[in-house]
């Protein structure tokens, strides 16, 4: 088997470990406690459309960007929505709460704003020490 075979598939295995890790942490793939075989494929099918769901929806609110890989990254961008983000924001548009739809969205752009310059700096600080090595 060719080298750049056994890569494509290791990077592949990531892929879908990450997958299952953001399944489990963001709606539940593992908290079942069923007895049989139709339940439990109740239960994964539901949350993995519900992570398919909030994957969609992620995507579809991500602002179309340049390519360009050499463009340099506006400070004033906040991050783009991410998968928890948007459960927060589901979950709270759902509960029985007096917070307006309007303040709740402002608090989202203002927290992904703050972000932004904290995953800047985490991989530019990631950068340099890897290229210390």
């Amino acid at each position: 088997m060719a080298l750049s075979a056994l890569v494509r598939v290791a990077g592949t295995r990531w892929c879908i470990e990450e997958c299952f890790q953001a399944a489990k942490g963001q709606v539940g793939l593992d908290h079942y406690q069923v007895r049989h075989w139709t339940s439990w494929h109740r239960h994964i099918t539901l949350a993995m459309l519900a992570l398919a769901f909030l994957a969609a929806v992620a995507v579809s609110a991500a602002p179309d960007r340049s390519t360009d890989p050499n463009r340099p990254v506006r400070s004033s961008d906040p991050i783009d929505l991410t998968i928890p983000e948007i459960r927060h924001l589901i979950g709270r548009l759902f509960r029985l709460s007096t917070t307006p739809p309007h303040r709740l969205l402002a608090w989202s752009i203002w927290r992904r704003l703050h972000q932004a310059p904290a995953r800047r700096a985490h991989y530019r600080r990631r950068l340099t020490s890897h290229s210390d090595t």
